[in-house]
């Protein structure tokens, strides 16, 4: 009976154990995830995100990204009037054109941003903006007294921005900024303006049925060579920086491929019986794919310049340690029969590696290459934006503007439909050269 009841008593103590460790993990891991969002949430200051969101800037960041805006600039110094797509030089209209919204006068231009908001700029630098609802605003900037605005009577509203040096009135209209040296109106449009044809072409702002009708008599050559070279958009430059940006990429997984490749039999333990070996080629792999990319693109661009090859090496030195591994461990796990079978037929090593080996680790080798080919695409637009070459370059040069936002939307889609592209070409060439399936499905 002792022993009975001892047994009893060691179950029921061994119970009350395996009740206590399941409540410390049910109560103890939520307090620990608790904790955790906690020291997150005030570490990366998110109630300070809050406070630093400006609804303003994003909405006119938002907008810039698919749509266009006109400057019509005066210098107050020497009273001349431009106006241009986006403020560029390669956008200004010709002197004495403008657009319909715009009229040029001997002393004023009249400037109708539609639906009765009207900005007139007058003589000595004078400007006036009449905005319905709220009045007539006037102002004349000078270089000894700055901005003298003058505002309708009452509490200023918090689209108007006054101070002696700048004043500037933000509607859905349009924007008025005026300074001592400078009065600019903006007035946005819905599109990407001048992606086509810019406002030297004799087929900027052509009908399309009329420039396909053109195209069909003879034109065709003329008018693919103004789009093709059109100084804003600068589709031939687009063109090349993307395919830079496949060619580092292509270069960079291949060449890692083959480097990779005879280093994988050092590193493996079933090819090579000597540990010493299989040690230092396997820190040798884990010190290249230890150092990320973008780390070997600044240190390769301070020794070789900044270049599209700089970038293939720093992807081809990154790729080395991780194929390196993953080819090693491919190797460690064939099937020694078929080798053993090779063997017996009196083959040499090196056909036994060429017809016993091989075959074996391809589709897993072509499969992780391809996929390191496809996320390597992405990779270079980073590495282009470092190295000075690429896609990822002309990204970085128009967000560095600050105002050619819709460019960076081009680039965004560019970079996202050659994205899919290699997807869908690596999977197809998986399918081909693995699976054998020629149909695509």
């Amino acid at each position: 009976m002792s022993i009975a009841a001892n047994e009893t008593d060691f179950l029921k103590v061994q119970a009350d154990r395996h009740f206590a460790r399941k409540k410390l993990v049910s109560f103890g891991l939520p307090a620990l995830v608790i904790a955790y969002l906690t020291y997150i949430f005030f570490i990366f200051d998110i109630p300070g995100l809050a406070q630093r969101f400006e609804a303003d800037n994003a909405r006119a960041l938002v907008a810039d990204s698919y749509s266009y805006k006109t400057h019509v600039a005066r210098d107050n110094r020497s009273g001349e009037v431009s106006v241009a797509i986006e403020g560029e030089r390669k956008g200004t209209y010709p002197e004495g054109t403008t657009p319909e919204w715009v009229t040029l006068g001997d002393t004023d231009t009249v400037i109708d941003l539609g639906d009765g908001h009207v900005v007139t700029y007058g003589a000595d630098n004078f400007v006036s903006y009449e905005v319905p609802g709220y009045g007539l605003i006037t102002a004349q900037p000078s270089r000894a007294k700055g901005v003298q605005a003058v505002l309708p009577e009452g509490e200023t509203p918090e689209w108007i921005n006054a101070s002696k040096n700048r004043m500037t009135i933000t509607t859905d209209a349009g924007r008025l900024t005026v300074t001592r040296n400078r009065t600019e109106v903006f007035r946005y449009f819905t599109g990407w303006e001048l992606f086509f044809f810019t406002l030297d072409s004799p087929y900027h702002g052509m009908p399309v049925g009329e420039v396909m009708a053109r195209a069909l008599g003879g034109e065709a050559s003329a008018i693919w060579q103004d789009f093709w070279t059109n100084k804003m958009w600068r589709h031939q430059d687009v063109a090349w920086a993307i395919f830079e940006t496949i060619l580092m990429a292509f270069l960079g997984t291949m060449g890692a491929a083959l480097v990779a490749l005879p280093l994988a039999f050092l590193a493996a333990k079933n090819f090579t019986p000597l540990v010493f070996v299989r040690q230092i080629t396997r820190r040798f792999f884990d010190f290249f794919r230890g150092v990320d990319a973008l780390i070997w693109t600044i240190v390769l661009a301070r020794a070789f310049g900044p270049g599209p090859l700089t970038g293939a090496l720093a992807i081809l030195i990154t790729d080395t340690g991780s194929f390196g591994k993953m080819f090693s461990e491919a190797l460690e796990n064939v099937d020694q029969k078929q080798i053993e079978g090779i063997q017996s037929t009196g083959a040499k090593p090196v056909q036994r590696y060429r017809f016993g080996v091989i075959p074996q680790v391809t589709p897993i080798l072509m499969s992780q290459v391809l996929y390191f080919l496809e996320s390597n695409t992405r990779s270079a637009t980073i590495i282009g934006a470092i190295t000075g070459g690429g896609i990822g370059l002309l990204l970085t040069q128009a967000m560095i503007t600050q105002k050619d936002w819709e460019e960076v939307t081009y680039y965004i889609v560019l970079i996202v439909l050659m994205v899919m592209v290699m997807d869908w070409f690596s999977g197809w060439l998986r399918r081909k050269l693995i699976n054998g399936d020629e149909s695509g499905h």
